[in-house]
């Protein structure tokens, strides 16, 4: 009867220890952030020179990515975006990431880019700095996610099956 009585009364005092674990959780939550009110949800992400690396892809296109604080040169294969892209819509979609969020040249970014068009790479370098940007500077994730930068644009071009002219196209067909 002894061993009864001990039982109710610890699990009296479980009751009363998990009804009171909940407010203490949150007010223990609530001191966390009154101390540090813009505390970002993900930390800056840096290599050993001061940059923040990203890689961003479009279609066959890859883009290896390296953005720092500087006077806004953009460098891709080690030329100048104005040589390497020469139309300016390209170089108007490289800059989107900086005009959405207000950095124009505030960075310097130098880039690698393989694999496909110049449209592709264009795209794929975008996708890079806007990765990248948001590593060096966290608070600029949720801008930069609203415009559809962070996600990769993942159509591709189709294969060519055989037995066909192109991916899906017939040859065409003679009944005599």
């Amino acid at each position: 009867m002894a061993d009864e009585n001990n039982t109710v009364n610890d699990l009296a005092d479980l009751k009363d220890i998990a009804s009171n674990a909940p407010a203490a959780d949150a007010a223990e939550i609530a001191e966390t952030t009154a101390a540090n009110p813009a505390m970002p949800l993900r930390e800056q992400e840096l290599d050993a020179h001061g940059r923040a690396y990203a890689t961003g892809r479009r279609k066959d296109a890859t883009a290896r990515v390296w953005v720092k604080p500087g006077t806004g040169k953009v460098t891709i294969n080690g030329r100048d975006q104005e040589v390497y892209f020469a139309r300016p819509t390209l170089r108007l979609i490289i800059d989107q990431p900086f005009s959405i969020t207000d950095r124009q040249g505030q960075y310097d970014v130098v880039a690698t880019v393989k694999g496909g068009g110049l449209s592709g790479q264009a795209g794929a370098v975008k996708h890079g700095i806007s990765q990248a940007l948001t590593k060096y500077e966290p608070e600029l994730r949720g801008v930069v996610k609203a415009a559809g930068f962070l996600t990769r644009d993942s159509r591709v071009v189709e294969r060519k099956k055989y037995g066909r002219a192109k991916a899906r196209r017939s040859f065409q067909f003679s009944k005599r």
